[in-house]
């Protein structure tokens, strides 16, 4: 597992995971920021964590994918 195989602009997992962890954090913000009843604040909450969970889990496999697979997918030989 290497952190520099995380930048991979050419792959979608890559802007997937680049999304999903900029919705947790504005999510997380509004939660900090309005007053929310408290079903309301459970269910943003709730999404902020499935897709905070979504991009670390998106991060740890472009991390853990081996060089040769990367090149293969990306095209670059």
């Amino acid at each position: 597992m290497k952190l520099s195989r995380l930048w991979q602009p050419r792959n979608p997992a890559f802007w997937m995971m680049v999304v999903l962890n900029v919705m947790s954090s504005v999510l997380a913000w509004i939660l900090r920021t309005y007053p929310l009843v408290p079903l309301a604040m459970i269910v943003v909450a709730g999404f902020a964590l499935v897709n905070a969970w979504l991009g670390i889990r998106l991060a740890v496999g472009l991390m853990r994918e081996p060089p040769a697979a990367r090149d293969q997918t990306s095209g670059v030989r």
